[in-house]
């Protein structure tokens, strides 16, 4: 059956499913929602002439609920996207569509202090910018990760911590992370697997937040005459802060990470034994009741051979709550990207971005 039709007939049915009365828990949350974005790249010849592009339309299915008081410690959360702007990479991901499940998770409170997730779940690195997109910019890898395996989550304050194993990046064989795609490999070079995440955060002041993440794992390689070994490795850490005062809020981070890539891999695309480099993340807020204005920076300093001079990212833009949705006005600058390998390269890019969503 051809891609679109799957993607339509999968569509029709969760939408009937969607608008089919059924007996709701009582902490049970079931959403449809859509969004779609204009973009306008100033560089772009034809972005020019034409005035910008209307695209990225997608169409995003969520569910969240727990169990009701004397009936259980369970709870659970998922988020289906589907269309082009589901954020996905078809030639990488696990459906060869544009459909991905971005998190889907169950979780069991072990006590009062201390929550169990199992499945694909928000990876406890660090903070995550203010808007998964563009904001993600240089955090590249290690913003909105959303990894399949299992985490343990607690506090005793004023401390809050976090221990996490997950055993891939994605679904099945898919080196595809949705948000966070393009910086873990792909299908034919390696893939992320077998990865321990500790965090560790000292709450201070009422409105300070100071921490430390790390995580270590393999790579698998996926080239023709790799067969399957796991014979790379990766690893990061990052100390990082948060903080609010009233209508402000900020938060500084800074990433060291180096990968090993799979020596099959890595002889055939002749990269460094060791790629190595530092991120360095801020973000600046105001919020006042609808209205959220934001600055996400970024920049990163490469260490490896072969690899770019520091680039630098910056995306400004604010958010208004209109009701059922949000309106996102974004401008996005950056004067290089991370590969999939995790190396530094060139590549000037700006892009106007105004995005609507809304939930019903």
């Amino acid at each position: 059956m051809h891609a679109q039709n799957r993607t339509h007939i999968l569509l029709l049915m969760m939408l009937l499913i969607f608008l089919t009365p059924q007996k709701v828990m009582a902490e049970s949350v079931f959403t449809l929602g859509v969004w779609a974005n204009y973009s306008y790249l100033p560089g772009d010849k034809t972005s020019q002439d034409t005035w910008g592009r209307i695209g990225d339309e997608a169409a995003i299915l969520y569910a969240q609920g727990q169990a009701d008081e004397n009936e259980g410690t369970w709870s659970y959360g998922a988020e289906l996207r589907i269309g082009p702007g589901s954020f996905t990479d078809p030639e990488n991901n696990s459906t060869g569509d544009r459909i991905a499940l971005h998190e889907a998770w169950a979780a069991w409170q072990l006590t009062e202090h201390q929550l169990l997730v199992v499945g694909k779940n928000q990876v406890p690195f660090g903070w995550k910018t203010v808007n998964f997109w563009p904001g993600d910019i240089h955090l590249a890898g290690f913003g909105d990760q959303m990894d399949v395996g299992v985490r343990l989550s607690g506090n005793a304050l004023p401390w809050r911590y976090d221990v996490g194993f997950y055993l891939a990046d994605d679904w099945g064989t898919s080196t595809d992370t949705v948000d966070d795609n393009r910086h873990w490999g792909s299908t034919d070079t390696f893939r992320k697997v077998r990865t321990w995440v500790g965090n560790l955060v000292y709450n201070f002041g009422g409105r300070h937040a100071l921490g430390f993440s790390i995580q270590a794992g393999k790579l698998q390689d996926l080239t023709d005459i790799g067969g399957n070994k796991v014979d790379g490795d990766h690893r990061a850490a990052a100390i990082h802060y948060q903080s609010n005062f009233d209508n402000f809020y900020t938060g500084v981070s800074y990433i060291s990470m180096q990968r090993h890539l799979p020596t099959h891999y890595l002889q055939q695309a002749q990269l460094p034994d060791s790629i190595e480099n530092q991120r360095l993340a801020g973000k600046l807020g105001y919020e006042q009741g609808k209205w959220n204005f934001y600055v996400d920076l970024s920049l990163a300093e490469p260490d490896s051979s072969r690899e770019m001079k520091r680039i630098y990212a910056a995306a400004p833009g604010f958010r208004y709550d209109y009701g059922p949705g949000w309106i996102y006005v974004e401008y996005l600058y950056q004067t290089g990207d991370l590969n999939r390998d995790g190396m530094v390269v060139k590549g000037h890019f700006d892009a106007v971005y105004v995005t609507v969503d809304f939930y019903l």
